[in-house]
Formats: C-alpha cells, structure tokens, sequence
C-alpha cells in the first residue's frame, strides 16, 4: 500500500539546518571530498549536535501525537547533498536524538529542491544559503537558517512560530510599490486595494498546512477541557494602518488564520522577539534578521523585490 503524503504537512530539512555540521564543513572546505567522507566514516557513531531548526522540528513531529502513528498529521524529509554512506551519520544522529524521520534523499552533490513538489512539500530549511535561492528561484518555498545564541529549553512543549507578511505569507507586489513610490505611495495603495487579496507568498501553504494542525488541536480541545493547544502562530510586519487591513483581509480571504498579529511601523522587530520569544522566525529582509537571529531562531525567505541582485551601472 502506499504512503499518501497529500494530507500531510510535509517539510523538507537539510542536515545543515537540523545538526550544527561546523566541524565537518570544516573537513570538506579545507582538505575536500575524500577527507569528509572519510571523516564522517571514522565519526558515523557520534551524535551530531542540534542545529538551528532542531527545536522547530522536534516540536512540530511531537504534534504527531494527535493523530494515529500510521497516519501522522506532520513528515519531514532529509533532503541532502550527502551520498548515502556519508548520509548515515545524518540518520544515526536523528535516530539518537528519538526524531521519528524516517524518510531521506541522499544526492552525492546535487541540488534536492526538485523533488519538493513530489514530495508534496509546503517547506524546505536549509543552512546552504546558495541552495536556498536556487530553490525560491525555481519557484520553491525555501528559507535559510541563520546561526543563534538562543539555547532550547527542552522542558517547554508549545511551537511558536512567526512571520513577516510581505514577502513571505504574500507576494512582494506591495514591496515594488514601497520601493517605486515611498511610504505614502504605499499606504495610498494599500487603502485604495483594501478588500483586494494580495497574491500568495511562498510561504502561505506552510500556514495553511500548519492551520490545519490548530484545527485538529480546537477538536481535541472540545473532547479534552484540560489539553492545552501547544501550536501559537505571529504575524510580525512593519505594516502599521492604515495598511494593515489588506494583510488581515488577505488572511481572511484565503482561508486562513494568525493568533495574534503585530503591525509595527518600523519598529525594531528584535525587540518585540525577544518578548514574543518564537522557536522560528521567517522573513525576507536581512537587514531585520540581522537583529533577530542572534536571540531568535531566524530564517531569510530570499524571495522578492528586496533580494533581488543590484543592477550593474550602464
């Protein structure tokens, strides 16, 4: 019988997303191929420590538990530029570590972000920034993990999770006229547009997918007066009114759902973090990110106007 990924929330995850690889991309950059396979050969028995998205994942599986084993609401997926054998160290360490992933693609080199839509992705989390823009060029909703200081408390159960609007959840149609127009030319659309629906970001599946699992916590919810739903999703934009209700219309338009919304007008968005404290954070500005990322878990959505090449002069 086969195994229907269509139902599922399904996110594909580099090993350099999910382990902290330093000292083996250490091997690979500075003495090659041969010495990093033989290096994760001699090594295949030690435990890769967690990288950036370990807390992210190993919550977002734990949500598992709402549904059957044989049936689960959430699969992640190895995609990885590793060969197999260099692969099963990767393997090893998730199964050290008690992360149900049980499913891999091991490429000897190659890009993986191709068989995202046959793997029915909504997502796919990378250390390789390189990989991650052939992959939202091609179309695919990718992020790059960027490095943090924030150490996981294990003992806490809820996943929390952020996002920009513009960008990530919508397109960047709204970005062009910010860039093209100004703050005022902005707002001016933004009203003029307000019951208009933005065109979806790369992201805007990955929320619907994880809207589900909140529906599916509200059942349970009803049965069960003492569960307490564990999955909290934030929207964090710069948008304040009067454009934030094309981004609430929008929302609302395409069926899905924040449980709290922050519209901050420029604002530093490192400050609310800190306070808001998610286990992961998308957006497409790097300038942003450069102050989340050292106490938040923070990922660049290279998507859009904003991270598009400079022109050359001439």
């Amino acid at each position: 019988m086969k195994y229907d990924l269509s139902d599922r929330l399904v996110i594909g995850i580099a090993s350099s997303a999910l382990f902290d690889l330093t000292d083996c991309d250490a091997v690979f950059r500075e003495q090659g191929e041969d010495a990093y396979r033989a290096y994760q050969e001699a090594h295949v028995d030690d435990v890769l420590d967690k990288g950036v998205a370990f807390p992210f994942v190993r919550r977002l599986l734990s949500l598992n538990d709402l549904a059957e084993p044989l049936d689960p609401l959430v699969e992640v997926i190895i995609l990885s530029r590793n060969d197999p054998d260099t692969g099963l160290r990767v393997m090893r360490s998730i199964a050290a570590h008690g992360l149900h992933i049980s499913r891999a693609v091991f490429r000897q080199g190659r890009s993986t972000h191709r068989f995202m839509p046959a793997l029915n992705m909504s997502l796919f989390l990378s250390a390789n920034g390189s990989d991650v823009r052939d992959a939202v060029a091609d179309g695919m909703p990718a992020g790059h993990v960027l490095t943090t200081e924030r150490v996981d408390d294990d003992a806490d159960r809820e996943l929390r999770i952020a996002f920009d609007f513009d960008g990530v959840l919508a397109g960047d149609s709204s970005e062009r006229i910010y860039q093209s127009a100004g703050i005022d030319g902005f707002r001016a659309h933004e009203v003029l547009n307000a019951t208009t629906p933005h065109d979806p970001g790369p992201l805007k599946e990955f929320l619907s997918g994880i809207n589900r699992i909140q529906r599916r916590e509200e059942e349970e919810r009803r049965k069960n007066s003492a569960y307490r739903p564990r999955l909290r999703v934030s929207l964090v934009t710069a948008r304040d009114a009067p454009a934030h209700e094309r981004a609430v219309r929008s929302l609302q338009q395409w069926g899905l759902r924040v449980d709290e919304a922050f519209f901050l007008g420029g604002i530093d968005k490192a400050a609310v973090m800190r306070a808001l404290d998610p286990h992961i954070f998308f957006d497409d500005q790097v300038s942003h990110l450069n102050g989340t990322a050292p106490a938040t878990p923070s990922v660049h959505v290279p998507f859009g106007i904003v991270n598009a090449p400079p022109r050359m002069p001439g």
